[in-house]
């Protein structure tokens, strides 16, 4: 996930200048502050950890991915032959946004960084991912994990 500084100043321009909403700052939930969450990730991309089964067509189970496991041990087995792989091949924040998640506890702007974050297969009615995301949802509260940021692909 690139930074505007990290753009030529062509494209940083113009990313600066792109029109975006502006937003109050009231929470959109309530709870403890950010500063004071354990953030984990939850990516639709089809991730795996090498030597994990790789997802299949209509899978509704999810896998776990350390926060620490190595680049080059997450797989990415999406299951539809038109996702385009190449930002993920690019830079694997784009679809598990690890570093930058690392960099705001750093920061001070959330309280931690959780020990697992998880993949489903995107590509799988919104109904069959139900009961494994609500079993997902419980196993994150009984690990202390109160905020959960979804990454879609």
């Amino acid at each position: 996930m690139v930074r505007l500084a990290d753009l030529p100043p062509t494209k940083r321009e113009s990313m600066q200048d792109y029109a975006c909403p502006s937003y109050g700052h009231a929470p959109s939930v309530a709870g403890a502050p950010l500063n004071q969450r354990t953030v984990t990730l939850v990516s639709t991309a089809g991730l795996v950890v090498r030597g994990q089964r790789a997802f299949t067509p209509r899978d509704t189970r999810y896998r776990a991915l350390p926060h620490e496991v190595p680049d080059a041990d997450l797989l990415m087995t999406h299951v539809s032959v038109n996702f385009d792989r190449s930002g993920w091949i690019r830079d694997p924040d784009v679809v598990l946004p690890r570093r930058r998640l690392s960099e705001l506890a750093a920061e001070g702007v959330i309280g931690a960084v959780a020990d697992s974050h998880y993949s489903f297969m995107g590509a799988t009615e919104a109904v069959l991912l139900e009961p494994a995301a609500a079993k997902l949802a419980a196993e994150l509260h009984r690990n202390g994990v109160d905020t959960a940021l979804l990454v879609p692909i």
